[in-house]
């Protein structure tokens, strides 16, 4: 019986992040979050595709990556930053109640083995 990989694949991250850090090479902290935020809304509409929950998460998860980027580095208000956040979030969900806009797909979801995909 194997063991897991839990504990190797751990130390290995961990070796390449302090080593990234400690070269200087890894950005700061809100720099790195705010890309992992853009990049998890374009990686949510490309696996998930277009669709009623897409249409507003995707988005709004671009939106927060940019809008921590700009506060940290260009100092942007945060009322500002949260106003036009709340505007952009009421836009997008009134979007997504248009009948053009599919529903979310049943792709990701697990159904029990008896039921039929149809």
């Amino acid at each position: 019986m194997k063991k897991s990989a839990a504990l190797p694949i751990a130390l290995i991250c961990l070796g390449v992040v302090w080593f990234l850090k400690s070269t200087a090479l890894l950005p700061n902290t809100t720099t790195l979050l705010s890309v992992l935020l853009a990049a998890a809304g374009c990686l949510l509409f490309i696996m998930d595709g277009l669709n009623k929950s897409t249409l507003v998460n995707c988005p709004l998860l671009i939106y927060a990556g940019l809008a921590i980027y700009l506060h940290d580095n260009q100092a942007v208000q945060l009322s500002h930053l949260l106003s036009l956040g709340m505007v952009l979030m009421g836009l997008l969900m009134l979007l997504a109640r248009s009948n053009r806009i599919p529903e979310r797909s049943l792709r990701w979801r697990s159904l029990p083995d008896n039921q039929d995909r149809s």
